[in-house]
């Protein structure tokens, strides 16, 4: 049986030696964590046909569905994108140190807000093996420790990733051990959201019920989203052939991912309403007129419709049955457009552009440990800037608080 207190005081361990790693070395582990990867690949797509047989008769059953059993899969293009994200990530700027501000206090008396990282990361997340490389290279990159708890219908695959991973930073000189550690049994989880003296934050990556779970169960800060109830308005004024693209795109490109578009609201006066469902239903879009909830993640290649009067009524709607993800607005109406994205409450908000570009990959992130509903320090994709938070570091020469409660000195709070 797996001992956790030892995988999280060894995770903490580990996060207060990559908290001061160069920007050098945490590149090098990248690079060579991308190259393991690509040089393995046979091996994992091995493990993940393991994974996919095994999940075949719990679809038939109906104990995990098709979306699950669909983001499970392992294909040339998420290898090529996984690979990607882990050089991309290498690539970019390291969030540690960052100065976010400077204050001089008083002559010699000098503030500074300076990015660090947050410390242990638990990683709760479902079906998805290619979450592994993107959260092990953002947690790398911006000097936090993880521990991963990945479903059980991608144990295979997510046992072999993780070795990969691991034997590719124990070839990397000056790579601290247990960086980034893995762990796969329920009473793991359970041990995990009790864990508030080493970990940090915990992000779960699942459906509403794993996120209510975790939430209800912790201590420790949580970091996420439940539901991806995501909407298209097409406004009064919307180009019909702009419309069908973009919808086509939020509904097909993907159906089971967070992103994807589930409600479809038409302005009243769309002139070509009927027109445009029809091409929906070209693309086998089902259509679903009166839903027995306005605010269920389908996962398919259905999407549910209903007419309103005015971007106000749609703006209305989407706040009260939105998730607060990503939803967007088809339109030609400048300020329509504006009223819209000022005033819809959600994370991402998008004037004609499909709702699948929220993801931090697409964003220029490398990638993202997920997508955050939360008003806290990060929102929306979340990658290495949502990874940090900070600290303050102030450089004096022998001050002292009395000398100010006193008045010999007064603060003149200069920003450099």
């Amino acid at each position: 049986m797996t001992d956790f207190i030892e995988i999280a005081k060894s995770a903490k361990e580990a996060s207060l030696k990559i908290a001061s790693l160069s920007e050098d070395v945490k590149n090098r582990a990248l690079n060579a964590i991308a190259d393991a990867i690509e040089a393995n690949k046979a091996k994992i797509f091995d493990a993940n046909k393991v994974d996919l047989t095994q999940a075949e008769p719990l679809v038939a059953s109906g104990e995990i569905s098709k979306s699950v059993y669909n983001r499970l899969k392992l294909d040339e293009n998420k290898m090529r994108d996984m690979i990607a994200g882990v050089r991309e990530i290498a690539k970019l700027a390291d969030p540690v140190n960052k100065k976010l501000f400077v204050r001089e206090l008083d002559e010699g008396l000098t503030l500074y807000k300076v990015s660090c990282p947050i410390g242990v990361l638990g990683i709760i997340f479902e079906a998805r093996p290619d979450v592994i490389s993107q959260i092990s290279s953002l947690a790398i990159k911006s000097s936090n420790a993880v521990i991963l708890k990945g479903g059980k219908e991608t144990t295979n695959t997510n046992r072999e990733i993780l070795s990969v991973i691991n034997s590719a930073l124990a070839k990397v000189d000056g790579f601290p051990e247990n960086v980034v550690q893995q762990v796969f049994s329920r009473d793991d989880v359970a041990e995990m959201l009790k864990c508030d003296g080493y970990i940090n934050l915990i992000i779960p990556r699942g459906g509403n019920s794993l996120v209510k779970f975790i939430k209800e169960n912790t201590k420790i800060p949580v970091l996420g989203h439940a539901d991806g109830i995501c909407h298209i308005f097409v406004d009064e004024s919307a180009d019909l052939i702009t419309a069908q693209k973009i919808i086509v795109d939020a509904k097909t490109q993907y159906p089971s991912a967070c992103n994807s578009v589930e409600t479809l609201l038409i302005h009243e006066s769309f002139a070509k309403k009927d027109e445009l469902l029809a091409s929906l239903q070209l693309e086998e879009i089902k259509l679903v007129a009166n839903p027995d909830s306005w605010a269920f993640e389908y996962g398919d290649k259905i999407l549910s419709f209903k007419t309103v009067g005015s971007v106000d009524e749609a703006i209305e709607h989407i706040n009260k049955y939105g998730s607060g993800h990503t939803d967007c607005i088809i339109t030609k109406d400048v300020n329509n457009a504006e009223i819209f994205m000022n005033n819809v409450d959600s994370a991402g908000v998008y004037f004609n552009a499909s709702t699948r570009f929220a993801d931090g990959f697409r964003y220029g992130f490398g990638a993202e440990v997920g997508i955050s509903t939360n008003k806290t320090h990060a929102r929306g994709p979340v990658g290495l800037e949502g990874l940090t938070i900070y600290k303050y570091k102030l450089i004096g020469q022998g001050h002292i608080v009395a000398d100010y409660v006193e008045g010999r000195k007064q603060f003149h709070h200069k920003d450099l």
